[in-house]
């Protein structure tokens, strides 16, 4: 069959380099249209109760995830010169476009008591103008007397002060959002020089405008670095422009093609699919080695009596009809490794999935058009250009293989039992967690920032608690009795070290109290039963004054309850904990929730952009296990119809098998958490790490068919025939990889070494390993 296949290829190759272009042009189109994802809970699916509740919450409650927090720490937070240019920064922040509100010291609200209307009226606490110092002192004084705003805006014994700017979600969601983060951080910026204070930025926006930003400048880097490196080993390999330009074209295509199925399939560059175009690069480079060191073999295998132009032709045969089965098998383990995540319900590995999985077979056929059909154009190689055949050091490296493997059988089993029990016990040393930012240095800025606010504020991360009454105006019905259940509940939660005081209905209802009092700090406090009577009226529909403006205790009401007044949320900001530490803290909250709240008459949920995190996180780490699984299992029936046979099977695998093992051994020894970007190693080195096999065995069983050898005889012609290729493709593929150890993300970080680490082993065992296995479980 792969005979006609070849003939076919190189009767038409006019014909198939037509329609390959034609198909280039295509991708090119929508290529140039790709654009950047700014979603951020894409890793739930939408039938997933976690998702719905959040979804539910936005619905009654609005945005969680879009403020942006600006800290300052200063003793001279109250000195006349630089509160009023930190309140005219204020103002300028609040101008931005797509800034909804802004939170603040200079914007602070106090409630003041107005006996004859019977109403609490919100006043500014600071005047719109530029104060004297008298005058600051005074304000200052007043400010300090709520507490409202202490650990909301001010935490008064570090002198660090806060401010809160939500961001339209629309904007958010678009790349509009780096505009109006860049420009919040300009004014930030442009004081703190005033001042010579330092600015500290955090807040999800910021997060995820800057994790963006970088995906889209590594991913131009890395792709560049590594067109750069592959040209460099080819050039170094065949010592051929022409070869090396050869190669370069197909993996540009293939990037090109990467890009257009990212945009023709109408998803978004997001930061686990901006790694295709670079792994792209590093899986389409070996299909050229391997064709170009076959077709080079081959016509020096040729009769040199033979004109140069047939024995050119019979090479690209020989190569077609003998490597395309290889490198078909080859790319359909490295698809499989890949697709599988498509298998997962979670919408960014399914993407993941999709689009690695069309574009590694896609290289197959690029490469299956555009190899022979070139090289049938360009002249006959030359004796430099198969220098590397007869590689001297190569050729030693091969036959101290082919001793240890033929001649210390025991001894490679002996050795690898003690390093896979090492391995094991390491396995038992792995632990899942996960951070939002652990991706990133613990030097960058925003890494650096967040800390800044969870030492200070205890962190920016949104919690959000809805205590749902079950009934149409429910929390109407005995009013305090909720409250206090909300304030008990509150109460338990801020003497946790890692949540700040929470904001509710309660905080709210205190602070009037407060003014009811003539704003007497002492009374800031929950309502009484003779206090609540004065404040019901509060809880009435009527949420507005006489010239239609809410005042802001009303506010305050229409936040933190929903419309029909059947549900009241608690809000909480806490810090980045972890995935291992934060379903500890929510079981906490939830088994205190139960106590205080009867389950046949209130409904507690716990939601918001953290626990959709941590729920995402568990998600994809769980669809990877899975997804690993599925490789397995689907790889194994490639290797079983391309075999026929259950001990080429165990041979095929077993030595891919011990690389992950070590490698997880490895992680476990090392303390890499199994998180997001580290668990996607395994899939990906399988994929890729088989490819080795395959090549090993298919030219193993290729020579038992046609050879008279014994099996001893062929594993070691095998050694030497697939030992140089299988060499310089590892080192394509361990250098393509390591070029992600240069990144700032921690998790592509980590893909690069470790599955370096883990070629690096696979190449070993196939060449040291899988030689022995052959000889102890394959008789002819």
């Amino acid at each position: 069959m792969w005979g006609t296949i070849a003939r076919v290829v190189l009767k038409f190759r006019w014909i198939l380099l037509a329609l390959l272009v034609s198909a280039t042009a295509v991708m090119a189109y929508h290529a140039s249209k790709v654009q950047l994802s700014y979603e951020f809970t894409r890793a739930i699916p939408t039938d997933n109760p976690k998702y719905q509740e959040y979804q539910q919450f936005r619905q009654l409650f609005g945005e969680d995830g879009n403020m942006m927090v600006i800290g300052v720490q200063t003793k001279d937070f109250f000195h006349h010169k630089f509160f009023n240019d930190y309140a005219e920064l204020v103002k300028k922040v609040r101008g931005v476009k797509a800034v909804e509100d802004v939170l603040s010291v200079p914007a602070a609200a106090n409630l003041l008591k107005d006996a004859e209307s019977e109403k609490l009226n919100a006043a500014p606490v600071f005047p719109d103008r530029s104060m004297s110092q008298s005058e600051m002192d005074s304000c200052a004084a007043a400010f300090l007397s709520l507490p409202f705003y202490q650990g909301l805006l001010y935490n008064p014994s570090t002198s660090t002060y806060l401010m809160a700017i939500r961001i339209n979600k629309d904007v958010l969601n678009s790349k509009a959002r780096n505009e109006v983060v860049a420009e919040i951080v300009k004014a930030g910026e442009e004081f703190a020089k005033k001042h010579r204070v330092e600015m500290h930025y955090s807040g999800l926006p910021l997060i995820r405008t800057n994790m963006a930003t970088k995906v889209a400048s590594e991913m131009q880097w890395f792709l560049l670095g590594s067109i750069i490196l592959s040209a460099v080993i080819l050039l170094l390999f065949f010592r051929s422009v022409s070869a090396m330009v050869l190669s370069l074209a197909v993996v540009i295509i293939g990037v090109v093609w990467s890009l257009g199925t990212i945009e023709w399939c109408g998803y978004k560059i997001s930061l686990l699919n901006a790694l295709i175009p670079p792994l792209v690069v590093v899986i389409g480079i070996p299909n050229c080695i391997y064709f170009l060191n076959k077709f080079h073999t081959a016509f020096n295998d040729t009769d040199v009596s033979m004109p140069v132009k047939e024995r050119k032709f019979k090479a690209l045969h020989l190569m077609i009809e003998r490597m395309g089965v290889v490198t078909l098998f080859c790319n359909i383990a490295a698809a499989i490794g890949f697709a599988v995540f498509a298998l997962t319900k979670s919408a960014i590995l399914k993407e993941f999935g999709v689009v690695a999985g069309i574009n590694i077979m896609a290289l197959f056929f690029i490469s299956i058009i555009l190899i022979p059909a070139v090289l049938s154009f360009l002249p006959a190689p030359k004796p430099r250009h198969t220098k590397y055949l007869d590689n001297k050091w190569l050729q030693r490296l091969l036959d101290k293989l082919e001793v240890w493997s033929l001649h210390n059988q025991r001894q490679i089993y002996i050795v690898t039992g003690i390093v896979l029990i090492v391995a094991v016990a390491g396995i038992f040393r792995l632990r899942t967690e996960g951070f939002i930012v652990d991706d990133l240095p613990k030097t960058d800025k925003i890494y650096t920032d967040l800390k800044f606010f969870e030492k200070h504020f205890k962190g920016v991360m949104p919690l959000e608690i809805v205590v749902d009454t079950k009934k149409k105006n429910g929390l109407r019905v005995s009013p305090l009795q909720h409250f206090e259940k909300i304030d008990s509940m509150s109460q338990f939660i801020a003497h946790h070290p890692e949540m700040a005081r929470p904001l509710s209905i309660v905080e709210g209802l205190k602070f009037a109290r407060q003014a009811y009092y003539e704003g007497d700090s002492a009374s800031y406090g929950l309502p009484n039963s003779f206090d609540i009577a004065f404040l019901a009226q509060y809880l009435g529909s009527k949420d507005a004054d006489s010239t239609g403006k809410q005042n802001n205790f009303t506010r305050i009401v229409r936040t933190f309850m929903d419309s029909t007044r059947q549900r009241a949320r608690i809000s909480v900001n806490m810090a980045d904990v972890g995935t291992k530490r934060l379903p500890v803290i929510i079981d906490s909250l939830s088994q205190y929730s139960k106590q205080i709240f009867d389950t046949a008459k209130y409904n507690v949920q716990f939601t918001g952009t953290t626990v959709t995190f941590l729920e995402g996180s568990s998600f994809i780490i769980n669809g990877l296990k899975e997804s690993i699984l599925w490789a397995f299992g689907l790889i194994a029936l490639c290797m079983l119809y391309l075999f026929r046979s259950v001990r080429i099977l165990i041979c095929s695998l077993v030595p891919n098998i011990i690389p992950l093992v070590i490698t997880a051994g490895v992680m476990g020894w090392a303390g890499v958490a199994i998180k997001p970007s580290t668990v996607l190693v395994f899939s990906v080195a399988l994929g890729i790490a088989i490819d080795i096999t395959i090549r090993f065995l298919v030219n193993y069983k290729q020579e038992l068919q046609l050879s008279s050898k014994t099996s001893r005889e062929i594993v070691v012609d095998t050694i030497h025939k697939t030992g140089i290729s299988i060499i310089y493709t590892s080192l394509v593929l361990i250098a393509g990889f390591v070029i992600f150890c240069l990144s700032d993300f921690g998790g592509t970080k980590a893909l690069g070494w470790l599955t370096s680490m883990t070629l690096v082993l696979a190449t070993l065992t196939n060449l040291i390993f899988l030689p022995a296995l052959l000889l102890s479980l394959v008789k002819k």
